[in-house]
């Protein structure tokens, strides 16, 4: 059958971009085009896709692909709470915990929601006892949202100091024992299933570890976090101390659920729940905004234009605020997990390039390793900037006049380029401009600031899927691996002689 996509992508294909330098001098309009504002309770971000390759020819014919892609109707089943993830027959209601999605799912999340609510006040009313640490053991989407929101929004003050460890390496955990009394620790085990094997031996381990420093009751310190309640259960978590969410959220959307336990008892509730509202304010944006004016679908757009016409393979995102230092890891999980397939939704192989390889950093201190690259290296490489307006610090004015003025500056020295020698001849230090970038400004980067910002993401994703033909919702090339680790476990299989002579190197087999 063939893809009512490809006359489209055809067309696309034909288009000779002129340089960003002549398409600013051509439109005079081009910056209110291209830039948009999102309004939120407090405050809002602008989004400006000014610095890319977009014309109005490009946005004309990538909505007449995302009418050929039955894009509104994916975006209505997402919201609908109807399958979006074919390969696992599943719903995808990340939005329904935000209280956008359909009416029964936005019901059952509220009572979850509820439920966790009661346990992190309870735990900042002292009613558990004292509780000065939380070490939250997760791996993937069970971790890196907690995270992220963790180190951004709880610098300033922490209602419970929070380590989340993920790795399997041993190191990171004894990092995270080494900060926190075990007399006054609690520990939460994120899994889905409950039987994430990086996650339950770390989960045992801490519980040892509880034990052998004098606490009586190492399991009625853990709280689980679970789509699994009855595995939690059979692992020995007392009921009042499972938090369920449903198997309809992915691991890397489901900060917005139980998983999202740390970040509450991290900055309290109340804040918890600005971030909510933030995702939902950025949710009703992607639901009811259409076209070019709808800032996920136009930011897909420019990802399209890059990744497939342009053969771009990495996208860099670098965040000029130090509190978001770990996003680009977050967003990797998001976008790489996501769309990093090579079949379509029915299964048929693409003939081409799916998700870039996501990368970044925080500016000012990726200018001084990576721009160069960026600036007058052969690979085109999409830069998205992410700033606030505010600064996050109370420090002499000037630190965060520089950060902007820098963050701006990168921008427009990619886009103009130049040649900085006296005479203007030396071609080591020319610089060819021309490479794209956007722009996105918050006013301040608070809890409701960030919810919105995470969703913009989250949407950005879903929207590049259905653009291209693909599920962004299932993530089977993490199983092989994981296999195949197993097997060595088990001494149940044979492996390849590199395999083998690494294996018999470090003591794993005879």
């Amino acid at each position: 059958m063939s893809d009512p996509r490809a006359p489209v992508w055809k067309k696309l294909s034909l288009h000779r971009d002129p340089p960003l330098l002549e398409l600013f001098a051509d439109d005079p309009q081009r910056v209110e085009k291209l830039s948009t504002r999102v309004e939120l309770d407090e405050g809002g971000i602008l989004f400006d896709w000014s610095k890319t390759h977009l014309t109005d020819l490009y946005l004309d014919e990538f909505e007449e692909l995302a009418e050929a892609s039955q894009f509104d109707e994916m975006r209505r089943k997402l919201f609908a709470g109807e399958v979006v993830n074919p390969t696992e027959g599943r719903a995808a209601e990340h939005s329904a915990l935000r209280g956008v999605g359909k009416d029964s799912s936005v019901e059952e999340a509220e009572a979850l929601r509820a439920r966790m609510q009661l346990l992190v006040e309870a735990i900042h009313e002292g009613a558990l006892g004292e509780v000065k640490h939380l070490i939250h053991i997760g791996i993937g989407g069970s971790a890196l949202g907690p995270a992220l929101a963790v180190d951004a929004l709880s610098r300033d003050l922490s209602l419970v100091d929070v380590h989340v460890v993920s790795n399997i390496d041993g190191v990171a955990l004894e990092a995270a024992f080494a900060a926190c009394d075990p007399a006054t620790t609690m520990i939460a085990v994120a899994s889905k299933t409950f039987t994430t094997i990086e996650t339950m031996t770390n989960a045992q381990s801490a519980l040892k570890w509880l034990a052998q420093n004098g606490v009586s009751d190492p399991s009625g310190r853990v709280v689980a976090l679970t789509a699994a309640p009855e595995k939690a259960v059979e692992w020995g978590v007392d009921e009042t101390r499972i938090l369920p969410f449903s198997e309809s959220v992915g691991g890397r959307y489901s900060l917005w659920s139980s998983i999202g336990f740390p970040i509450a008892v991290a900055i309290g509730w109340e804040d918890f729940e600005l971030m909510l509202q933030g995702a939902a304010t950025m949710d009703a944006h992607f639901r009811d905004t259409e076209g070019r004016d709808n800032v996920c679908l136009r930011a897909a757009f420019a990802d399209q234009l890059y990744t497939r016409l342009r053969g771009c393979e990495t996208r860099a995102v670098f965040c000029y605020d130090e509190r978001l230092g770990l996003l680009p890891d977050y967003l990797q999980q998001l976008e790489m997990e996501s769309n990093g397939k090579r079949v379509t939704a029915e299964g048929e192989p693409v003939d081409f390039p799916t998700a870039p390889i996501t990368w970044g950093g925080v500016g000012t201190d990726a200018q001084h390793a990576v721009f160069q690259l960026l600036h007058q290296g052969t690979h085109l490489v999409p830069v998205d900037f992410i700033a606030s307006i505010a600064p996050g610090d109370e420090l002499d004015p000037a630190h965060h006049q520089i950060l902007l003025t820098n963050c701006f500056a990168q921008g427009a020295a990619l886009m103009a380029g130049g040649n900085m020698s006296a005479d203007g001849k030396d071609p080591a230090r020319a610089f060819p401009g021309d490479r794209p970038s956007a722009t996105i400004l918050c006013d301040d980067l608070d809890s409701e600031t960030l919810g919105a910002l995470i969703a913009f993401h989250e949407h950005r994703t879903f929207a590049n899927a259905v653009l291209m033909g693909i599920n962004a919702f299932d993530q089977f090339g993490v199983e092989l691996g994981k296999k195949m680790a197993k097997d060595i476990e088990g001494g149940e299989a044979s492996f390849d002689a590199s395999t083998e002579a690494l294996l018999k190197a470090a003591g794993l087999s005879e």
